[in-house]
């Protein structure tokens, strides 16, 4: 009874433990990673253009893409606004202000690779697939049988049992 249940408990920590390992290796992996590939890419431009031009071309590309963020920031804002006043919930809006924030942060981060990322999620049809495609993993079986309706109750005569 008593070592079945400490078994139970043992096995349960181990495997929650693994998962927490493969997570960190994915975080330790894009924290590695992510700046190395920024570096090669800085280093290939830069042979390409220079070194000025390079670092010319990062802050501009900065610049423009948190220009844009604003822009596109503001456009999903009044469109929120639009649902709200159609007493419709704003999800998208949100989640779209939300790749919006994160766009802009990448593009802010010096590196072509992330300027690219950032990019795609500021551009509105590229968004929307990234979102679709997000979404779809986190709410992989969404069920849409649903079907709406209004019902009443009728009284029934107890003489005869038909509605009045």
């Amino acid at each position: 009874g008593c070592s079945y249940v400490f078994l139970i408990i043992i096995l349960k920590w181990y495997t929650m433990q693994t998962q927490i390992n493969k997570q960190m290796n994915a975080v330790i992996l894009f924290i590695i990673g992510i700046p190395a590939v920024e570096i090669y890419l800085m280093i290939k431009v830069g042979g390409i253009i220079g070194a000025f031009n390079t670092i010319l071309l990062i802050f501009f590309t900065a610049i423009t893409g948190v220009f844009f963020a604003k822009i596109e920031g503001l456009n999903a804002l009044k469109s929120g606004f639009s649902q709200i006043v159609k007493n419709e919930v704003p999800i998208y809006e949100i989640i779209s202000g939300a790749a919006l924030a994160f766009a802009a942060f990448l593009l802010i981060l010096p590196g072509f690779l992330t300027d690219f990322i950032g990019f795609l999620l500021i551009l509105p049809p590229t968004r929307k697939i990234i979102i679709k495609s997000f979404s779809s993993k986190v709410y992989p079986n969404k069920n849409d049988d649903f079907i709406e309706g209004e019902f009443e109750e009728t009284k029934k005569d107890e003489n005869n049992g038909k509605d009045k």
